[in-house]
C-alpha cells in the first residue's frame, strides 16, 4: 500500500514515477515513499521546482481558457498525470459546459484515480496508453468514443515530452498526433529546459525513475510546433505566456517553456 491506502498491485513501486513525483510536489496524496524521496531530492537540486509546477498548472489553465474561447469543444490531454483540481475539464467547463475531454496517461494509478473520479461514460474519459505509441492513442476506441477527429481538437502535451528521449523521436510523435487533427485544432505544449540554470542534478534524480528527464533548448522545443502557427507571444517561459497579472517573484528562474499554436492546414 502507498499513502492513503492506495493499492500497489501491478504497479512498479520500486522506482519513482514522474506523475507521482509531480503529485507529491504539488501536495497531493497519491504517491509512495520512493516518490517522496525523489521529490525531496529534486527540490534540493532545483529549489524553484514547486513554483515551476504551479506555474505549469497556471499556464495550462490560461491556455485551455483561450482555446475554449475560440470555440473548440474537444480536448485530448496526453500525459495528464494525477488529478489536480481545478483539472482541465473543470477549467474548460467554466466557459463551455458541453466540452468533451479525454485524459491519457501510462500510469495505472492515474487511470484508476481517473476512473474513480470521472466514471466510464459521458463527455469525459481516461485512457491507459503511452505517448510513445501515438497511433495507439489516437486510434484507441475510448478516445474515439468522446473525441470526433473530424472537428477541431485541443491537444495538450503539458510537461510530458521532456520524458521522451531523442531516440524515441519526440518530433515524429508530435507530427503523428498533428496529422490526426483537422484544421482549426490547437497544440498546447510545455517543456522543461536547462536554458536558465544547470539542471544536471535534477536530471540525475529522474535517471533512477521510470522515465528520464530530457531538457531541451528553446530552439529544440520550437521544432515541436512544426505544422502549427504559434500564437503570440510565441514560445515563452510559462509565467510570461499571457499572464493574468504580474508574474510571481522568481519567475525568471522557472525552467519551463510553453506555447499555444493553431493548425491552419
Amino acid at each position: 500500500m502507498g499513502q492513503d491506502g492506495l493499492r500497489t498491485d501491478g504497479i512498479d513501486t520500486s522506482r519513482p514515477h514522474p506523475a507521482r513525483i509531480y503529485d507529491y510536489l504539488l501536495g497531493g496524496k497519491d504517491h509512495f515513499e520512493v516518490d517522496r524521496q525523489a521529490g525531496e531530492e529534486l527540490a534540493a537540486a532545483a529549489p524553484e521546482v514547486r513554483a515551476g509546477l504551479r506555474a505549469n498548472r497556471a499556464f495550462l489553465g490560461r491556455a485551455v481558457r483561450h482555446v475554449i474561447g475560440t470555440g473548440v469543444s474537444q480536448i485530448l490531454d496526453i500525459g495528464c498525470g494525477l488529478p489536480t483540481s481545478p483539472d482541465v475539464h473543470e477549467t474548460a467547463r467554466q466557459q463551455a459546459p458541453d466540452v468533451r475531454v479525454v485524459y491519457v496517461d501510462n500510469d495505472p494509478i492515474v487511470k484508476a484515480q481517473g476512473d474513480a473520479l470521472l466514471g466510464r461514460a459521458g463527455a469525459t474519459g481516461i485512457v491507459l496508453a503511452d505517448l510513445r505509441d501515438p497511433l495507439a492513442v489516437v486510434g484507441h476506441p475510448d478516445v474515439h468514443r468522446v473525441i470526433d477527429f473530424d472537428e477541431p481538437v485541443a491537444l495538450l502535451l503539458g510537461a510530458v515530452l521532456h520524458f521522451i528521449t531523442d531516440a524515441k523521436n519526440p518530433a515524429q510523435i508530435v507530427a503523428t498526433l498533428r496529422d490526426a487533427l483537422p484544421a482549426g485544432s490547437f497544440l498546447v505544449l510545455s517543456h522543461a529546459t536547462g536554458d536558465f540554470a544547470d539542471r544536471s542534478r535534477a536530471q540525475s534524480v529522474y535517471n533512477r525513475a521510470t522515465a528520464t528527464l530530457n531538457l531541451r533548448s528553446r530552439v529544440e522545443v520550437e521544432r515541436f510546433f512544426a505544422g502549427f502557427d504559434l500564437l503570440e507571444p510565441g514560445l515563452a517561459q510559462i509565467p510570461f505566456w499571457r499572464p493574468d497579472g504580474p508574474p510571481p517573484a522568481g519567475s525568471e528562474a522557472i525552467g519551463f517553456y510553453g506555447g499555444v499554436a493553431r493548425r491552419t492546414g
